[in-house]
Formats: C-alpha cells, sequence, structure tokens
C-alpha cells in the first residue's frame, strides 16, 4: 500500500472510530429499509452493532478480520433460514458504504476521499463473502429439506405382527431407493419381521431403472432374513413389465396391498377365512 493509502486508511479509521453511533444509525436505516418490515429491528440493529465492533478491530493496525468473517457467515445463514434473498442479504452490508460516504462527502478532506475508496473496496470484498455464504446457507437448508421430505415420503408402517409394509408414492430414483432400503432394513431389525410388502400403488410408471431398485431393495432384505412381496402391480404396469422384458424371478407379485397382506399373512402362518356374515376370520393355522 502507498503511503497516500496508509494515510487515508488511517483517516478513515478514524472517522469509523469517532462517528460510530452516527454510522450506526445511518446503516440501520439504509439496510432496514432494504428489507422493508420483514426483518426485527432490534435484532438487526444488534447484528449490525457486532459486525461494526468486528470491522473496526480489522481495520486497524495488524487486525484480525475472522471474526468479521463469522459475524456475516452468521448473518448469511440467519438471513437464509428467515427466507430472505440472496440480494437482500449482501445489500445490509453494501449499504454501509452508503452511511460512510453520507460523512465523507461532507468534509473537503482528501485523505477521508482516498480512505473511502479503500473502504469501498474492502465492504465489496465482505459483500462478495457475504453472498457465496448465504448461497452455501441457502443450498445446505434445501438439501436438509430435500431429505426430511424423502423421510416423510418413505414410511414404513407395521402392518401385522413380523409384517411391515412400505407404501411409495411418487417417482422411485437412486436417492430414493437408498433411504427406502435403509429404513426397510431398519424397521426389520427393529420388529424383527420376516415379511414386507412393498407397494407401489401410488408409483406412477415401472420402467427398467425403477425395476432395478425394487430388486436391489428385494434383495438387501432377504439379506436380513425377511422375504418381500411387491404389491399394486396394475394392467398397465404388468404390460410394461412384459414389454421391457423386466425379470422379477422367484418374488412374488399381487395386485393390490390387501392381496400381499393376505398372502404374507398366511406365509406367517395365519389363517384367513370369510365368516357366515361375510367378514373376516383371522386365526392361527393349526397343524
Amino acid at each position: 500500500m502507498t503511503a497516500h493509502g496508509d494515510v487515508g486508511r488511517h483517516r478513515m479509521e478514524a472517522i469509523l472510530r469517532a462517528q460510530e453511533e452516527t454510522i450506526l444509525k445511518r446503516w440501520l436505516d439504509t439496510a432496514g429499509a432494504t428489507v422493508g418490515g420483514r426483518a426485527d429491528r432490534g435484532a438487526l440493529a444488534g447484528r449490525l452493532r457486532d459486525i461494526y465492533q468486528a470491522l473496526l478491530q480489522s481495520v486497524g493496525e495488524g487486525g484480525d478480520a475472522s471474526d468479521l468473517r463469522g459475524l456475516l457467515a452468521d448473518l448469511s445463514r440467519a438471513q437464509a433460514r428467515e427466507g430472505f434473498t440472496p440480494s437482500e442479504t449482501a445489500v445490509v452490508v453494501f449499504s454501509l458504504k452508503e452511511a460512510v460516504y453520507g460523512l465523507v462527502e461532507s468534509q473537503d478532506d482528501t485523505d477521508a476521499l482516498r480512505g473511502y475508496i479503500w473502504l469501498s473496496r474492502y465492504i465489496d470484498d465482505l459483500g462478495l463473502f457475504t453472498f457465496e455464504t448465504f448461497v452455501s446457507a441457502r443450498e445446505k437448508i434445501i438439501s436438509d429439506q430435500a431429505e426430511q421430505l424423502l423421510e416423510l415420503s418413505t414410511p414404513v408402517v407395521k402392518l401385522w405382527d413380523g409384517i411391515l409394509a412400505v407404501p411409495l408414492v411418487g417417482t422411485l430414483d437412486s436417492a430414493r431407493t437408498q433411504v427406502v432400503m435403509e429404513k426397510l432394513l431398519q424397521g426389520l431389525v427393529d420388529t424383527g419381521s420376516e415379511h414386507a410388502v412393498i407397494d407401489i400403488t401410488g408409483v406412477p410408471a415401472v420402467d427398467t431403472q425403477v425395476a432395478q431398485h425394487l430388486l436391489k431393495t428385494v434383495v438387501a432384505a432377504r439379506l436380513m432374513g425377511a422375504e418381500c412381496v411387491i404389491s399394486g402391480i396394475r394392467p398397465q404396469i404388468a404390460h410394461t413389465i412384459v414389454t421391457l422384458g423386466i425379470e422379477f424371478g422367484d418374488i412374488v407379485t399381487k395386485s393390490s396391498l390387501a392381496d400381499a397382506l393376505a398372502y404374507a399373512l398366511r406365509q406367517s402362518g395365519v389363517q384367513i377365512s370369510q365368516g357366515p356374515d361375510k367378514h373376516v376370520v383371522v386365526g392361527l393355522e393349526r397343524g
């Protein structure tokens, strides 16, 4: 940095320290106007004051910007969780330049202007860092939400003692297959079940890739000592499976969840019959 640059930086540091309350008020007004009524003014004021104190520390001789960047990262993550846009978050940082410029402009001070140019570039770097951190935080939030949706959309239901069911709705891709497999296997371990029904009534279409995903899940369950039944084989899905030449081998398939449950109950040693009043009666089979 040149001698003029050093002088300008020191002059700007002096202005930032001497006019702290004035600058903070102008900064809060400008930043608050940017986000409108969506941000709590008290909380925003506290965040800006902390960031300002860290800024003063970073611009001093031998200053360390690690605290400043940490606070900006916290601001970015908070703004991402609260639903603000990347631009709104970055503008909160950039608006500090406007707050400072109002003071420098009113002074006939060449050193102060040089210092403002230096500060402006510094704040631009901080704004870019804030923008990048916000994007990373938003991507993490979206990823976590997608994972939670996968968990919620793949329930493992206990139908009977020793019988679990996994009703699938929507497209079955590699990521979801992994979740299905993990939840089913964990359910088998937790309940000690020996039978599982994978119901694809809510799967809109079955192609070769979906079939492969189903087969992997069945094989994984077999390695745990459980047998699977695939239910929900509608006529159009059966036609597609035959047309594509997909082989399910010795895997039992049923047209409905009720048929699959009846099959699994029989395999578990439960007798199913229809009483005189047409109600279904279940009981243990006797040898």
